[in-house]
């Protein structure tokens, strides 16, 4: 029986266990750059040992993609030194690490983000809270696409140089990759086209594609994806199944699920593990680690999970962001 506690590989990683740290954002950074309190907040939760990976908050590869005032930034060389910190940091605490490197395309906000916002098809996100606060974007052209693969590249790059381990790519929650995943959001008619699964993911493709050979081999490539909107018109789980078995051809090492443009939650649902039915559709179609984050509370819920086969990892993100100590805990628990 599978459990928390038993190793994995991933690419050409091996974790000592399956607990992994979800990326969660927490607005310590100053203006994109690491701060005291960031390396604090980190360093809190895992040096304990418990953590056998570490998925950093998502990070905004460019001005125009910042999501927040206080988003951690990859988009200069200039951060470089103080992604060091943390990745000597986290390694230090005995965890491997990624960052998440992301794009608000549709999610850019007046006032946060630099410059116009872009999207797959100039629509703003249709389920986001906060209309009123979001730029109206424009259609991005290929002459855009082409240069946001070059800003994923370059990002990716600049991880490298900080010493992680990996990096994960976002596209869940509404952010711009998912934007083009999700027929909500990608109206395209062109090779991009938002009808089928292989025009909504060819970006997709075309990102891991750049990534890949700007960082090489040994460099664990992940995907955050919003799998399914679990919302009427929107990405269902049978896309998830049929665009992980493409990515993973393309040179994914891990695939990290989550909702699409339902976010991180999934109305009406509170259960352990409430992406599972997702997770293991997924999971019987690739043969790369898949986690499954999303409502896992404690030890018994993840070891569960594991033991039914619905995930290979599992993912905690605000029971850990709400509480330093839950994988110290977790993890020295009997059973």
């Amino acid at each position: 029986m599978t459990l928390l506690t038993d190793t994995i590989r991933a690419g050409h990683l091996e974790l000592k266990n399956r607990l992994v740290m979800a990326p969660c954002a927490t607005e310590r950074s100053d203006a994109g750059a690491v701060t005291k309190q960031l390396l604090a907040h980190y360093d809190e939760r895992t040096k304990g040992g418990h953590v056998g990976l570490v998925i950093v908050e998502h990070s905004f590869i460019r001005p125009d993609g910042r999501a927040s005032k206080n988003q951690l930034s990859v988009a200069k060389d200039a951060d470089i030194p103080g992604l060091s910190e943390l990745s000597a940091l986290l390694h230090k605490n005995g965890s491997h690490a990624l960052m998440q490197i992301n794009h608000a395309g549709s999610a850019a906000r007046d006032g946060i983000s630099e410059g116009e916002a872009i999207s797959p098809s100039g629509l703003k996100n249709p389920l986001s809270p906060t209309q009123d606060e979001m730029k109206t974007p424009r259609e991005m052209t290929k002459e855009d696409i082409d240069a946001l693969i070059k800003s994923f590249a370059e990002a990716a790059v600049r991880v490298k140089k900080a010493g992680f381990d990996g990096c994960e790519l976002h596209s869940a929650h509404g952010y711009l990759l998912n934007q083009f995943y999700s027929p909500l959001t990608n109206k395209r008619e062109d090779a991009y086209s938002g009808h089928t699964i292989d025009g909504r993911i060819r970006l997709h493709l075309e990102v891991i594609k750049a990534v890949r050979e700007a960082v090489g081999e040994d460099f664990l490539l992940a995907m955050r994806l919003g799998g399914c909107d679990y919302t009427e018109g929107g990405s269902t789980i049978d896309d998830a199944v049929s665009a992980a078995g493409k990515l993973q051809v393309a040179g994914l090492d891990l695939l990290d699920l989550s909702g699409g443009m339902c976010s991180y939650r999934r109305e009406g649902h509170t259960e352990n593990g409430y992406f599972r039915d997702m997770s293991e559709a997924v999971k019987r179609a690739v043969s790369i680690p898949v986690i499954l984050t999303g409502g896992i509370a404690g030890r018994a819920g993840a070891d569960e999970l594991l033991a039914a086969g619905s995930a290979d990892m599992i993912g905690v993100g605000r029971a850990i962001l709400k509480n330093p100590n839950w994988a110290d805990e977790a993890m020295e628990e009997t059973k």
